[in-house]
């Protein structure tokens, strides 16, 4: 009877644990799903550090460029805009650029974007949707940073963050939204791998309407002559530039979206070869062209060739020979030569050289891509390019526009001339210096 008890105790707690069991089995029935779930998380996890860490390339080189007296302003908006953006991404602009339909204009999905459960992993995704959110954030993110270097030195940190509520809400999500979104760019056959229009030119088209309404610098252009304002640290500018130049491996690297197969490790260590060599076709580039124009190397058209190189090649890092790849960065790093002396002579004050690097070098990028995808419609290209040209900058300009007539957007004349660490910030970047 005791034998017949435990027996019964035994089929009770077997056929108890029975649920709990056929879910394992589930769970390992397709062990490959499973193992490429995880390598996909983690190449979202891994990439969006990377471009993260971009946050703080972008600070460098901004304050490596700025004066002296506004270092510290740089290093404020910079941290600001990236919690921002994240806070924007997460309430609204997630659910507009994907909103769930496709070859659509504009739409919303449910929001504020729920995250999954605490142990819960929906595997037929492909990846976790959390790691899948924070990859898209930080490049949200990477798109207001490309405005900030542009209008430094003379625009307010409150106007400036208000800017950056709407450009991360709305502005940028809709653009998005058009290709990766599966909206109506899509459709048609726009192809863009990594953000040289969708990222780059979106944060280019928003730099250059507040540039053309904010106004340069004072001292700037006087006279028909064009004042140097050197910036107060080259070395800070360079580190910067690696930053951004090491962030860009996961910026386009893990925009291959998978890492779960041979072939996709394959195509993201191409991914990685290929940025890096476009690149160093810039910077090669602008060091020879700056020598023989100018008869004299300039480091920053350096340093900007390297950031046109990797915005020439985001567009489409996976097809291109290394040859195609240094070609690509090459006149990326060519454009930023001989546009930054352009802008000048326009009057537009771009303090960083951000309209020559991410719109201008973006839009090359973007309309190249069939050249070595011969899937993609050069049509195509031109009409995302210049769709999103149209929608960023008129939205942009009326935004610009609405804060240069109610808040104000420059300081005083005054306020400016002193700098804005201590007219804004109140904490100067370098106090001793000063005082010296």
């Amino acid at each position: 009877m005791r034998k017949f008890l435990t027996i019964s105790a035994g089929l009770a707690v077997m056929a108890a644990a029975a649920p709990a069991l056929a879910q394992e089995a589930a769970e390992v029935a397709d062990p490959s799903a499973n193992t490429a779930y995880i390598f996909n998380t983690l190449l979202f996890l891994l990439g969006g550090f990377l471009v993260m860490w971009m946050a703080a390339g972008f600070a460098m080189l901004e304050a490596g460029l700025v004066r002296s007296k506004n270092v510290s302003m740089q290093c404020l908006k910079n941290i600001g805009l990236y919690s921002i953006a994240g806070i924007m991404f997460w309430v609204i602009g997630y659910s507009i650029a994907y909103p769930g339909f496709e070859g659509g204009f504009i739409g919303i999905a449910d929001f504020p974007y729920s995250m999954q459960g605490v142990g819960e992993a929906d595997v037929d995704t492909g990846y976790s949707v959390a790691s899948d959110w924070f990859f898209q954030m930080v490049f949200c993110a990477t798109t207001a940073s490309i405005v900030s270097g542009t209008v430094a030195e003379r625009v307010k940190v409150i106007p400036f963050f208000i800017f950056v509520f709407v450009l991360t809400g709305f502005i940028y999500p809709v653009i998005v939204s058009w290709e990766w979104g599966a909206g109506w760019l899509d459709a048609m056959g726009f192809s863009d791998f990594a953000g040289s229009t969708l990222v780059h030119s979106t944060g280019g088209w928003a730099a250059l309407a507040g540039a053309l309404i904010i106004g340069p610098r004072l001292g700037r252009y006087v006279d028909g002559k064009i004042t140097v304002m050197p910036g107060s640290s080259i070395p800070l500018a360079t580190l910067g530039t690696f930053i951004l130049w090491l962030g860009w491996f996961g910026f386009n690297g893990a925009s291959q979206l998978a890492m779960g197969t041979i072939g996709d490790v394959s195509d993201v260590s191409k991914i990685f070869v290929n940025t890096n060599m476009a690149a160093a076709g810039g910077v090669v580039v602008a060091i020879v062209l700056t020598q023989l124009i100018y008869k004299k190397i300039d480091v920053t058209m350096a340093l900007n060739g390297a950031l046109a190189g990797l915005v020439s090649i985001t567009a489409e890092p996976l097809t291109p020979s290394v040859p195609y790849a240094l070609l690509i960065g090459g006149i990326g790093g060519a454009i930023v030569v001989f546009a930054v002396p352009m802008l000048d002579k326009l009057k537009i004050d771009d303090v960083v050289g951000a309209i020559p690097v991410h719109l201008l070098a973006g839009i090359w990028g973007t309309l190249i891509v069939p050249l070595t995808n011969t899937e993609v419609p050069f049509t195509a290209q031109l009409t995302g390019v210049v769709a999103t040209g149209v929608f960023v900058l008129v939205t942009s300009s009326i935004v610009w526009f609405a804060l240069k007539f109610t808040l104000g957007v420059r300081p005083t004349e005054e306020q400016e001339m002193l700098g804005m660490d201590i007219s804004e910030v109140g904490v100067e970047a370098y106090p001793e210096f000063a005082k010296g």
